[in-house]
């Protein structure tokens, strides 16, 4: 039987990746083209590093790619990239990190601690995903966007609906590198119209 955990996990480490989660944004990238040549972008939390490797290619010398994490990280740092230990809830460790001008792109990939208790975990998947766009309100820029992991549940309307006062389109997606037994999906929101829309 056909195992996408297997595949996915094989492969990364047959190329050296720090984890199968790249596949994942690259799988993002090449459906919604939400990261350019040149962007500055951030990572909320990026460990263990392999969605900072995979914008560092995807921006490119002339841009930027910040992440932040709780834990450290487990990839080498390039030129155009910047860690910083800490919790995007402390504004002194936000005030690092947002470049003059903003992010062309806010990701998250954050997670909580799993329970076992789906409703449990799909709350505080949700609740992540709020912090990362209250985060997103204050760091980006007019017309940029926002990729968060979010738990399928109940709260995922919801969320949906929220963004939808913030960005001009929210699409959901599953990409196919995510495990087959795994309850993650993607809210991606394109267009921020900023937080007086």
């Amino acid at each position: 039987m056909y195992n996408r955990k297997d595949y996915y996990y094989k492969k990364a480490k047959e190329e050296g990746k720090a984890s199968r989660a790249s596949y994942k944004l690259e799988q993002i990238q090449a459906k919604y083209r939400i990261i350019k040549k040149g962007d500055n972008v951030v990572d909320l939390g990026c460990a263990p590093g392999s969605w900072l490797e995979a914008v560092s290619d995807m921006v490119g010398s002339q841009g930027f790619v910040a992440g932040i994490d709780l834990l450290p990280i487990k990839v080498q740092l390039k030129p155009n990239m910047k860690f910083v230990q800490g919790d995007i809830c402390d504004e002194r460790i936000v005030g690092k990190i947002i470049p003059q001008g903003g992010f062309n792109i806010v990701l998250s990939d954050m997670a909580p601690n799993t329970s076992g208790l789906a409703f449990k975990d799909s709350y505080l998947s949700y609740e992540l995903g709020v912090t990362a766009l209250e985060f997103a309100k204050v760091a980006l820029k007019k017309g940029g966007n926002f990729v968060t992991k979010i738990f399928q549940g109940s709260e995922v309307a919801e969320f949906r609906r929220e963004l939808k006062k913030y960005f001009k389109r929210v699409e959901t997606y599953v990409p196919p590198a995510t495990r087959q037994t795994s309850k993650e999906l993607y809210l991606v929101a394109v267009d921020f119209q900023g937080i007086s829309a």
